[in-house]
Order: structure tokens, then C-alpha cells, then sequence
């Protein structure tokens, strides 16, 4: 640590911040942010040093040497690309540059967090445009970065000094309205004293404290929206010391005491959030009629809500006993953002897939094997194929929803069930490679089919060649294969070729050989035609034709 300061002292010797600080100022202030964290010293040692290979003459190999490739490797990860060289792409491609190192270790993204929470802190003496630039560079990114590795306690700060650069008048009557609320502090001491007094009825050890949102939170929930800030409510949280089975009779005790309100209790136990965060959220009707929010969480859990990701530096212990299924979750996001560099070779198309991927605003669906899938809100069963395996998605002509086939546009919700049907076989036997329709572009959200689209039609030349000249036969033969298979998936088979000359006929195609070509070429899904065949075989006189 010392011989890290001495030398990043003497290399910045000389050089000023915009504020007329000296800079040494800044990866000081840096390296004590992540000591507040608890980070470990290597990490604290690559702050002090985190500009010196980019400000500096002190380049990478001397490091190296000096300090050691872990150090080096941290530094070398936040270390910004020269524009000279990657012109207006510099800024994407040290953002894609962070991630993959950050794949090789996740302190990375630690150290250019609290960097830049240093730079929002000391954003006054930059212009009005530069001041919002990176304002909304830190909202779009690294806000959502810092949330998805679960580090609360730097996404409040940043969240919170984006408010203030972005919308200075909100914050200030935001800073009024939580200064100036009496009747808030009235309302918590008695709902308090109240609970800790039944915990202690039901032989429940918890602490039981207030929780109020930061000021950003507050923002969100009532400005943004158009409402007034009294919908801010009162918040505590209980922080039980046991197993996650107390934080269940916890909730029994408090719906007991009080009427919860209805829609409001969400169980982040059973269904963790996708940085792993677990919590139990209710509103209860507490005194005075007041509403009044609950968190409930063990010691573990509450710990690691606050410091995601860095839990496993300031506490290795504990980290230790994490149950291996969640430490692999808990970088499975960032490993599959590094995999797309094998996908996304234009900047700008990574930067979007990535702020897609950490869009807040998304679903849990679930696999006919069970395995869970996070998606966008607005995903597809299209999506889900290629988030599973990309191998899937490329295979995919089919699936059902719930065990009912749905299109495959189909908007998914939380909680459905998505069975993904190939043509594998089938294309197999006609000698050509599974490939994904161009249209399917118009309606998945995820970032991973989207890539995986776009790649297939730009690098696969080739492969699309082939299927321009198949034979028409061959055509002919992969429609009618997609039909059997969409319709086995309902549990029928055809008998022959009558109603599909019927639905030929509704669908305005001069022949049914003109309706199988157009879903050879995806121009037709073997999901629509299914739909218009099931509608005829419940008119009696169709019977005959399909079973």
C-alpha cells in the first residue's frame, strides 16, 4: 500500500484535476471508497494506481513487475483506450475492454465503480454538458452494473448523485420533504416497538430498524411517476438472526398484528432477484392506519443485499459457505456478456445488447425441465430458446406456452412455462443446418437472440446461399416436416392433404405446394397454419381429415 501511494504520488506529481486539486487527490479518495467496502489490498493497491498506466509514463510491464500481474491486470481492465486509435468507438470499446477483463476478475468493475462515483462527487467544476454526459453515461451503465453485482450500498451513491446533476430542483425538494416529515418518525417508533415486541412473543431474535429509500429511490417512485411525495412511505426493515425459516414466521407474526395490503407482498426468498438479492417484501395497514413497508431478512442475507458481490472480499468466511449453485449465479450474467465478443463485432450493437441485459425491467419464466430463465420484459419464446443454448435457437419452429402451442411472438409473463420444438431431425435428413428466420428480429428482446440473428445472416453467407438453392422438392419436403412437427406438439397427426388445401385456399395461395414453400423460407409459420387446422377440425364435417 505504501510503495503503491509512492509511486502514484510521484507519477501524477505535477498534474491537476479540473477542481485545482492535485490529482493524487482522486485515486486516493478512490482507494478509500473501496476501503469503506472492505475490499482487500490488492484492490486497494490497484486504486491508488488505477491512472497512472493511462496519465501517466508508468506503463503496464513496469507494473507488472513492480506489483505483480493480479495488480496489473486491474489496472490494465480500467484503463481507457486511446481515441487516437479507436476514434468515436474509444469510449464502447473501453466499456467492452472492462468486461472482459472483469471476466478475469470481477474487481474490475469494483475499482471503475467507485471511480466514477468519485467523478460524480466532483463533477461541479466541469461545464453544464459534461456534467450531464456523464451523468447519464453513469445511469445507463454503470448504475444498472453496480445493481447487477448487487452492491447496494454504491448504487445508492451513484443513483443518488445522478439526481442531483440531472434534476437538481427534484432532489432539493426531495432533501425538504425527508427533512421536514414529523409524523414519519411517530409512525416508525411505534410500528418499531410494536414489533420487536411480538418478534419477541414468537421467540424471534431480529433487529428491527428503520429503512428509509435514498433519494433517487424516492424520485422514482413518486415524481418520475407524476405523483405527489407523500406516497413515500415509512419503511423498516427486520433483520432476523437465524434461518430463512424465521423470516417466514416473522412475516406470519406481522400479517397476524397488522392487515397487509393486497399485491404488495413479493418473496425475493423463494425467487431471488438476478444479483441473488433475498428479501421478503410486504406493506402492512400499520398504526394509525398508516401504511407502512416491511423487509424481512436474515444477518446473510442482509449483508450480502448491501454488498452483492464485494460480501465475498470484506467477509471470505462467510463467502466460503455460499452454496456453489449461487457463486457460479453470481457471475453467470457477466461470463455470458463476455461470450457475445465472439458475436458482436460492432461497437455500438455490444453497448446496446449490454444495456438491454441490464434492463430492470424483466421476467422469470421456467423451461419443461424447470430451469429457470431470466429474460426482458416483452421476451419471446424465441428468446428463450437462444438464452438456453444458441444451438436451440437456431433449431427452434416451434414451441408451447404452458402446454398449449403459442406463436412463436408470443409475449411471455412471469412465472409461464416455454417447451422449445426443433427441426433438427428433420433438416438433418434433408442435408441442410438449422437457422433462424430474419423476421424473428421484429420481436425478440433479448440481447443474446438478437446477436445470434444478426450474426447468422452476416457471417453465414454461405449457409444462406445453400438454402436459396435447395431443391424445390427439398422445400417442399422441410414444410410439410415443420407442420407435423408443430403438430405433434399438440398431440395430432394428419390424415391427409385436404384441410391443409383448405387453409392454402383461406391464406390466399394459389396451391398448397405454393403454402409449404413460403415455410420452407420463413415467410409462413407452421404455428399459423396449426392454429387455422385445429379451428377446422372442430367443424364436424373436417373430422375426417385430422384426428
Amino acid at each position: 500500500m505504501r510503495r503503491g501511494y509512492v509511486i502514484a504520488e510521484e507519477m501524477h506529481r505535477g498534474q491537476m484535476r479540473k477542481s485545482g486539486e492535485e490529482y493524487i487527490t482522486h485515486p486516493l479518495a478512490v482507494a478509500r471508497i473501496l476501503a469503506e467496502l472492505g475490499m482487500d489490498t490488492t484492490t486497494l493497491v490497484a486504486a491508488l494506481l488505477h491512472d497512472t498506466v493511462e496519465d501517466t509514463s508508468y506503463d503496464l510491464r513496469t507494473l507488472s513487475e513492480d506489483f505483480g500481474g493480479e495488480v496489473a491486470l486491474l489496472v490494465d481492465g480500467v484503463t481507457k483506450l486511446d481515441k487516437a486509435y479507436f476514434g468515436d468507438d474509444a469510449e464502447i470499446e473501453t466499456i467492452r475492454k472492462m468486461l472482459v477483463k472483469a471476466g478475469q476478475d470481477v474487481r474490475v468493475l469494483v475499482i471503475k465503480l467507485a471511480d466514477r462515483l468519485h467523478n460524480m462527487r466532483t463533477l461541479g467544476a466541469r461545464s453544464p454538458a459534461s456534467r450531464a454526459r456523464i451523468a447519464r453515461a453513469t445511469l445507463d451503465v454503470l448504475v444498472p452494473l453496480s445493481d447487477r453485482l448487487g452492491i447496494q450500498a454504491l448504487k445508492r451513491l451513484l443513483e443518488d448523485s445522478v439526481l442531483a446533476t440531472l434534476e437538481p430542483e427534484a432532489y432539493a425538494d426531495i432533501d425538504t420533504h425527508v427533512n421536514n416529515r414529523p409524523l414519519w418518525t411517530h409512525t416508525l417508533d411505534t410500528t418499531i416497538s410494536d414489533v420487536k415486541l411480538h418478534l419477541r412473543k414468537a421467540n424471534i431474535d431480529a433487529e428491527v430498524a428503520p429503512r428509509p429509500r435514498h433519494y433517487y429511490s424516492i424520485w422514482k417512485d413518486t415524481i418520475d411517476k407524476g405523483l405527489p411525495l407523500v406516497y413515500d412511505l415509512p419503511r423498516i426493515v427486520i433483520v432476523v438472526d437465524g434461518s430463512r425459516n424465521d423470516c417466514y414466521t416473522a412475516l406470519g407474526t406481522l400479517h397476524s398484528r397488522w392487515h397487509p395490503v393486497p399485491g404488495r407482498f413479493k418473496d425475493f426468498i423463494a425467487s431471488p432477484k438476478n444479483n441473488l438479492y433475498r428479501s421478503l417484501h410486504t406493506t402492512v395497514i400499520g398504526p394509525d392506519n398508516k401504511h407502512v413497508e416491511v423487509l424481512i431478512r436474515t444477518i446473510g442475507m442482509h449483508h450480502f443485499a448491501e454488498y452483492g458481490i464485494v460480501a465475498n472480499f470484506r467477509d471470505p468466511q462467510s463467502a466460503a459457505r455460499l452454496d456453489p449453485r449461487d457463486r457460479t449465479d453470481q457471475l453467470a450474467w457477466l461470463h455470458r456478456v463476455v461470450n457475445w465478443q465472439h458475436v458482436a463485432d460492432d461497437a455500438s450493437r455490444f453497448l446496446d445488447a449490454l444495456r438491454c441485459d441490464l434492463s430492470e425491467a424483466q421476467i422469470q419464466v421456467f423451461t419443461s425441465r424447470g430451469q429457470p430463465v431470466l429474460l426482458p420484459s416483452g421476451s419471446t419464446p424465441v428468446d428463450v430458446a437462444f438464452t438456453v443454448d444458441p444451438d436451440l435457437g437456431h433449431a427452434c419452429v416451434a414451441a408451447t406456452i404452458n402446454g398449449r402451442l403459442a406463436p412463436l411472438s408470443r409475449q411471455l409473463e412471469d412465472g409461464d412455462v416455454v417447451e422449445i420444438v426443433t427441426r433438427d431431425r428433420e433438416r438433418a435428413s434433408l442435408g441442410i443446418g438449422a437457422g433462424p428466420a430474419r423476421e424473428w428480429l421484429d420481436f425478440v428482446k433479448s440481447p443474446q437472440a438478437r446477436l445470434e440473428i444478426n450474426r447468422w445472416y452476416q457471417n453465414a453467407a454461405d449457409t444462406v446461399a445453400a438454402d436459396a438453392t435447395l431443391t424445390v422438392t427439398g422445400r417442399l419436403k422441410l414444410g410439410r416436416t415443420a407442420i407435423v412437427v408443430a403438430l405433434r406438439a399438440q398431440d395430432r397427426f394428419l390424415r391427409d392433404d385436404a384441410l391443409l388445401h383448405n387453409v392454402a385456399v383461406q391464406l390466399d395461395y394459389p396451391d398448397l405446394d405454393s403454402m409449404l414453400v413460403a415455410i420452407a423460407d420463413h415467410r409462413l409459420t407452421a404455428g399459423e397454419v396449426v392454429d387455422r387446422l385445429i379451428t377446422l377440425v372442430d367443424h364436424p364435417m373436417a373430422r375426417r381429415a385430422i384426428s
